[in-house]
């Protein structure tokens, strides 16, 4: 299937994996190493999946570890399945949350994921990827299913989970249907006869214990788990997160995505370089050996990974004219060449900030001002409630790389 050697291969695939138990770690490299032995003794290749629940129609960087991880298969000659969580989204996973999670409704689902998909194929070779949605089997499972499936598990292994611990231990609800996800997503990887499954460290009960045990319980092999680890936001610390407004939107012009890539910290570096780059293993090791020993700053290291991923979302050509937009901007402090035009709307300055595309909400655009991301000809304004009156004509800077000239609201 490949030319690399067994030992290089495995190196490749476990790269930017997370067990928070280096015991765990070693058994599923040496479980994987097993496996790519196995499917090589038997001429075939490895069944690989991830899940992605539609929860959102705008994705960020962090949301493509998994993905990543997905091409990395491809290209050794692997099968890759894309499943789509149409049932699952329903439930809402609890995994990395300390409250319930709103339920999608079938419409939302379908419209995010039509273009989840489209997004996730800037990775993953289009032509290697099979799609599948959950609903197709999930769907069909009946009560009489169900019961001798969740008989797998007890409760307690559910209430020692980090996330309903603590809602036990605050007196908040705990709804029984959440309880329902580690099983169904153990169901897809039984259904799908996975040999790996990839996912978030927030995913390692569903795939690791639920999913492991349910196979092994329905008599086929256990999936090997490939856990990857959390991207840090562009502050460099917390999880990336469109709600904390430390992300870094796929969807973004090539100049944001290459002034927010050099926002990161460089405590935070070697997160991305293992995790959204397609540098393998040998090559990230050596340029963090060259940062550590001063060969290189640290600087122009973040200038490769900033022109990597404008590359990776936007192609080469892209990747000029987004280094020049931000040494012009932000190194040499000037302003940008053209200005886009941003029609004065309402009386407040948060009014006026979220009515630009790139910011989400209102709440964002709060946030954005409070945090002092927001300046009018080269002043701070940092209330939000300040009027704009009067800034028709001037230039409003949001972070180090967007810029707009405000123009009067439009007659009638």
């Amino acid at each position: 299937m490949t030319s690399r050697g067994l030992e290089e291969q495995v190196a490749l695939l476990m790269q930017g994996t997370e067990y928070g138990d280096a015991a765990l770690q070693s058994a599923m490299a040496a479980e994987l190493r097993q496996r790519l032995l196995l499917a090589e003794a038997e001429g075939r290749k490895l069944r690989v999946y991830c899940g992605f629940d539609p929860r959102t129609s705008d994705l960020h960087l962090g949301h493509t570890i998994p993905m990543r991880k997905m091409r990395q298969f491809q290209e050794l000659g692997h099968e890759v399945i894309f499943v789509v969580g149409s049932f699952t989204s329903l439930i809402g996973d609890p995994s990395d949350k300390d409250k319930l999670r709103p339920r999608l409704s079938e419409e939302q689902v379908r419209a995010n994921a039509e273009t989840y998909a489209e997004q996730a194929f800037k990775i993953l070779d289009r032509n290697a990827t099979r799609i599948e949605y959950n609903h197709a089997w999930l769907g069909q499972l009946t009560l009489r299913d169900a019961i001798p499936l969740a008989s797998t598990f007890t409760l307690q292994q559910f209430l020692t989970r980090d996330t309903f611990r603590k809602r036990w231990e605050n007196d908040d609800p705990i709804y029984l249907h959440e309880t329902f996800y580690a099983l169904v997503q153990a169901y897809d990887a039984y259904h799908l006869r996975a040999d790996v499954q990839i996912g978030g460290t927030d995913q390692l009960f569903n795939i690791v214990t639920a999913g492991r045990k349910l196979m092994e319980a329905l008599g086929v092999l256990p999936n090997i788990g490939v856990i990857m680890g959390l991207l840090p936001g562009t502050d460099g610390f917390l999880k990336m997160s469109k709600s904390l407004g430390n992300h870094i939107s796929l969807n973004t012009t090539p100049e944001d995505m290459f002034g927010k890539v050099m926002s990161v910290p460089d405590s935070a570096m070697s997160a991305y370089f293992r995790l959204v780059t397609r540098w393998e293993p040998a090559g990230v090791a050596a340029r963090l050996a060259e940062v550590k020993a001063g060969a290189i700053h640290p600087m122009e290291a973040k200038l490769a990974l900033a022109r990597e991923i404008v590359a990776i979302y936007h192609g080469e050509a892209a990747v000029g004219p987004a280094e020049g937009h931000f040494k012009r901007v932000y190194q040499e402090r000037a302003s940008p060449d053209s200005l886009e035009d941003l029609t004065r709307i309402g009386e407040t300055l948060q009014d006026l900030v979220a009515s630009i595309p790139s910011v989400s909400s209102r709440s964002e655009a709060r946030r954005l001002i409070e945090q002092r991301g927001v300046r009018i000809d080269g002043e701070v304004w940092a209330d939000p409630k300040m009027s704009t009156d009067g800034a028709e004509g001037k230039t409003i800077q949001i972070g180090p790389t967007r810029f707009f000239r405000i123009v009067p609201p439009r007659a009638g």
